[in-house]
């Protein structure tokens, strides 16, 4: 069951040297009950297409075209009273640092129960129970104490758990944790991603995965999607991608993964391109080691070429 669908996306800025799109037709769909995992360097357009979905943009940013489908709902014909409804309770968000979201001068218990209060209609002792149970469903140490401590008396694994029980607090039926395990030790990492798969396998919440941790997302993502310059460049499912990587990008992203087989660290040369830039043609070829004369002429679109993947190359 399709939970989530994003049909040719496009997103432009409003600049004072003019107006530059950043997304380029981003078609992505997100089943029930699974991780979709989007990776890409930085500035390719992946928070951008998350945050389009929760309609948490800046001012000067417009969604020029496309659909945004919620249950079949276009989320952009909504009204930003009808917006605020979904978003949180049913569609919540895992910040890539929890401390931009977490308010340093409330305890951790008045934001659990703030939200609680919204989003469920519980207060007093009923509240409090729901927001130590969404505690411990995240395995918080001592739940009910946690929620008279503040932010900064946590650790980074710990506000990042309190984060993702706000989300569980509202049932939430989508979780977009972006970069959920930027700088935490290897150790808590492991314990995040093992609570993500846990809400995913025992309440059915699908989540869009946000990472530059390749084997992370190998090792989670039911389907995995690859941006460049605001583009899909080759969208898979399983672990396709990284046994067999289609696109020339996907490849060097592969390649430039640490290796002790390896002699040296391989890197992509160049750089990506500015949204300044403007482009006919495949927006990778200025760095392809496969470019043709026909890749900078014509933009490649994307297309299925198995029944696991489908790339966005003139190889194919």
């Amino acid at each position: 069951m399709t939970l989530l669908k994003t049909e040719n996306l496009n997103l432009s800025f409003n600049l004072q040297s003019g107006v530059f799109q950043a997304l380029h037709n981003v078609s992505l769909q997100l089943e029930k009950g699974k991780i979709l995992a989007l990776v890409g360097e930085s500035g390719s357009g992946k928070t951008l297409t998350a945050m389009s979905v929760l309609n948490l943009l800046p001012n000067n940013a417009e969604i020029t075209s496309g659909k945004i489908l919620y249950n079949d709902k276009n989320l952009l014909e909504l009204t930003p009273k009808e917006m605020m409804k979904i978003r949180g309770k049913e569609i919540a968000l895992i910040p890539q640092d929890p401390m931009t979201s977490l308010n340093p001068l409330y305890t951790i218990g008045n934001q659990l129960l703030e939200v609680i209060n919204l989003h469920k209609g519980l207060y007093g002792k009923e509240a409090e129970k729901y927001a130590i149970e969404a505690l411990d469903a995240v395995k918080m140490p001592d739940a009910k104490e946690r929620l008279k401590a503040y932010p900064h008396e946590l650790s980074g694994g710990m506000r990042q758990r309190v984060v993702i029980a706000a989300a569980l607090a509202c049932d939430a039926k989508i979780i977009i944790a972006d970069e959920p395990t930027t700088a935490l030790d290897v150790t808590v990492q492991a314990q995040i991603i093992q609570i993500l798969n846990e809400i995913k396998n025992n309440f059915g919440t699908s989540i869009i995965l946000i990472s530059h941790d390749l084997a992370l997302v190998s090792e989670n993502a039911d389907e995995t999607a690859v941006m460049y310059a605001g583009s899909i460049v080759e969208y898979s499912f399983g672990k396709d991608l990284f046994f067999n990587p289609k696109h020339p990008y996907s490849k060097a992203l592969i390649n430039s993964l640490p290796n002790l087989n390896k002699e040296n660290l391989q890197i992509i040369g160049g750089n990506p391109p500015s949204i300044k830039e403007k482009f006919i043609g495949c927006s990778f070829a200025p760095r392809c080691i496969y470019k043709t004369d026909k890749c900078s002429l014509e933009k490649p679109l994307i297309k299925k070429i198995s029944e696991t993947s489908s790339v966005a190359c003139f190889l194919y």
